[in-house]
């Protein structure tokens, strides 16, 4: 078996997927499965800047410091990239527009009392309005979840009412999504009753994308090195990283599983999953042990001479094709 080199790999994804499929609204899950002495530093900056010059929002995540078959934890490090309060005020900006009210130029003046006298309104109306237009433009958006919905709500309200009262509740609503607020009952008054864990932090993830796309974006990359759960031994010696047990490895399988077969299920999100050949040939850990993932990944009939760009799964090195698996 041969390995595929990097940028042919990455030109692919970006011609077949982040300039086609994903752009129109699809969904995939890819496996690039590296040789020894690849350079993932460098992979990873590609990759940010494919997806930035495409206009989509990059995420990554390490399992040494993320615990990634906790689809909770997942969320909040995602969310911890993502900047929120522009993502609502592109949303604010685009309701004002299709309504053809004038708006201030400069950010710092994009509030309530100040738009309501450049169109001559009283303030107190056009709140109202303002409340209605978010009603329909995003309660009634189900392809979100609600918890997600009315989250997005109260921070499309901050921005008119960055210096007002309700700021601590926009910041813990921040909080709360980013895995970092210590009391539920502060979002009481927002209606949001629950932590995001297990049961709903899948609903979460999977509504980002839409709502990525909504404000302007084609999407979200989102970047998973699992190459740590490949490891079965501790290293002596302090190390603050985390490590992981066999049964948390085959939970990391499961919820890459549960990726592939979602993708009929969420708009403009790209996942691409690097890890090493340790995943391909280890006994203890490797996906031989999880045939739900492998059958989903493995090409069953292939060239032995020549690696398949557009395939699950695809073996990449740094140069160009040698000898491999």
């Amino acid at each position: 078996m041969y390995y595929l080199g990097k940028e042919e790999w990455l030109g692919t994804i970006r011609k077949d997927y982040l300039n086609d499929f994903i752009k129109s609204g699809g969904a995939a899950v890819k496996f690039g499965i590296t040789d020894d002495s690849f350079n993932y530093a460098g992979l990873l900056s590609e990759i940010r800047g494919l997806a930035e010059q495409d206009d989509y929002v990059f995420a990554y995540a390490e399992a040494t410091s993320t615990k990634i078959h906790m689809i909770d934890k997942l969320f909040h490090k995602i969310s911890k990239q993502i900047d929120w309060d522009n993502l609502a005020y592109s949303t604010v900006r685009r309701i004002f527009s299709c309504y053809n009210y004038k708006m201030p130029d400069e950010r710092n003046d994009f509030n309530i009392e100040y738009i309501a006298g450049l169109n001559n309104r009283e303030e107190i109306f056009l709140r109202k309005e303002l409340h209605s237009c978010l009603e329909k433009e995003i309660f009634h958006d189900y392809e979100m979840s609600q918890e997600f919905r009315i989250a997005m709500i109260r921070l499309c309200l901050d921005q008119l009412d960055s210096g007002g009262p309700s700021v601590f509740l926009s910041n813990a609503v921040k909080e709360w999504l980013r895995g970092e607020l210590r009391l539920i009952s502060a979002l009481k008054e927002a209606l949001i009753y629950q932590k995001i864990a297990r049961h709903n932090a899948r609903h979460m993830l999977y509504s980002l994308p839409h709502w990525l796309r909504i404000n302007g974006k084609n999407g979200l990359v989102l970047v998973l090195d699992i190459n740590r759960y490949f490891i079965s031994k501790r290293p002596e010696g302090e190390d603050d990283s985390f490590y992981y047990s066999t049964p948390a490895t085959l939970d990391v399988y499961e919820l890459l599983r549960q990726f592939i077969d979602s993708t009929d299920e969420v708009e403009g999100l790209l996942v691409i999953v690097l890890a090493g050949k340790e995943m391909l040939i280890s006994e203890k850990r490797g996906v031989n042990r999880y045939d739900a993932l492998k059958l989903r990944i493995w090409d069953e009939v292939r060239d032995t001479r020549r690696q398949n760009p557009l395939a699950s799964m695809v073996r990449i090195t740094d140069s160009n094709e040698v000898a491999g698996l």
